[in-house]
């Protein structure tokens, strides 16, 4: 008999511990945020990224507070650039979508938060939902705002290489 583990795999397990807690208080501090949400969010952040490395032409999007935790650690440079080649084999680009030809390249926040939990990562699905980066209707950017899940924008407009 065949045992399948159903056992996530978090994000901050991805980087050591004092990178993790150096990206925390950057978000702390930048974001104005509470240490509780801002160890949520990057550990999203990386389990995001963690899906990205596994699924390279996904197109995957952050929802907007994962985002946050992706804008954080691209600050730093050399840790960022190290985690995507330990991880990825490659860099993990940060693409805007600033026209509509972008916008199709980028998945829905639905398929997003899918890919992520099927590449075995714990989703806190508190930081995926859309009101983190969707209020009602169309935000006039060709993105739906719904909160149907087929928005497919990050807080700033963005989505993996």
């Amino acid at each position: 008999m065949t045992s399948i583990s159903t056992e996530r795999i978090s994000g901050r397990s991805l980087v050591e511990p004092a990178l993790f807690g150096r990206l925390v208080a950057r978000i702390v501090k930048d974001d104005d945020m509470g240490q509780a949400l801002a160890e949520r969010v990057m550990d999203q952040a990386l389990a995001f990224l963690g899906a990205c490395a596994v699924n390279p032409d996904a197109g995957l999007s952050p929802s907007g507070l994962v985002d946050v935790g992706w804008h954080t650690f691209v600050l730093h440079t050399v840790e960022y650039a190290e985690f995507c080649e330990s991880l990825a084999g490659r860099f993990l680009h940060h693409v805007p979508t600033d026209g509509p030809n972008e916008l199709t390249r980028a998945v829905p926040i639905a398929a997003t938060v899918a890919v992520v939990e099927a590449s075995g990562f714990a989703v806190d699905g508190e930081l995926w939902a859309m009101s983190a980066d969707c209020s009602e209707g169309s935000g006039g950017d060709g993105s739906d705002t719904s909160g149907s899940g087929s928005c497919s924008q990050c807080h700033r407009g963005c989505h993996s290489s």
